[in-house]
């Protein structure tokens, strides 16, 4: 069981940098693997959540979107239960809700919602051009 919570959101113009956070409860957090989803204004249904990023429980592998790789970097704290994701050179089209969400298999960076089992509430990020 672990409970996630995403900060660090707002409004950045094109071409600029914004980190954020997921921090996690649960001292089982270290054995997961974590990912970052994003979903667009509009869109409601969890199947709907586009992957973004992964990292597994050492922070030895990770997985990018191709819409993302080369810009966004993924990295994890598990000293202090946290998750980042980086995003350089951010675009408008970078512009949704990014929720964090955890896989109790660590070993794994899968693209797909569906194995994730604990989600945050998410955090807005809006690009303007």
């Amino acid at each position: 069981q672990v409970t996630l919570g995403e900060s660090g959101g707002g409004l950045v113009q094109d071409g600029e940098s914004l980190r954020v956070s997921c921090a996690a409860s649960g001292h089982s957090f270290r054995n997961y693997a974590m990912g970052w989803f994003r979903q667009v204004p509009g869109q409601e249904r969890l199947e709907e959540r586009e992957f973004v990023a992964a990292i597994t429980w050492s922070g030895r592998t990770t997985k990018y979107a191709d819409s993302v790789k080369g810009r966004f970097t993924i990295s994890r704290d598990n000293t202090n239960n946290m998750v980042y994701l980086q995003m350089n050179s951010i675009k408008p089209e970078d512009t949704a809700v990014y929720y964090c969400a955890a896989d109790p298999w660590g070993e794994r960076t899968s693209p797909d919602y569906d194995l994730y089992k604990w989600w945050g509430q998410g955090t807005q990020v809006t690009v303007s051009s």
